[in-house]
């Protein structure tokens, strides 16, 4: 399966949409996507995985050098994914307690208010 990706403007957030797999072939697209929003002068994203697939290491990767980048320019990078097997890898890893995951993207934008 492949990867696909949507972004738009939500309020002071940049949300990207993110659908399939998510693994060492389709990582690079992610990074890229998200260093294109960041680099346009967006530091306050919101990651949506509600239709990711699966999850590999390589997309984790991403994810937390992508929070690295956007913590750097004083922004925050959340989560939003309610499915079982996708938030057992964030638990397994340590990175429940590193991300802000969220149910929805409004409760994402709720948490910063």
């Amino acid at each position: 399966m492949d990867l696909s990706l949507k972004t738009r403007t939500q309020g002071p957030f940049q949300v990207i949409e993110v659908g399939g797999e998510v693994d060492v072939y389709t990582a690079p697209k992610l990074r890229e996507t998200i260093v294109a929003v960041v680099d346009g002068g967006h530091s306050r994203l919101i990651v949506d995985v509600e239709s990711v697939d699966f999850l590999d290491s390589t997309g984790l990767g991403v994810l937390v050098g992508s929070l690295k980048r956007v913590r750097a320019e004083g922004g925050s990078l959340d989560i939003v994914c309610t499915h079982e097997r996708i938030l057992k890898i964030f638990d397994i890893t340590g990175l429940d307690k590193v991300f802000g995951l969220y149910a929805s993207v409004e409760a994402a934008i709720g948490a910063h208010s």
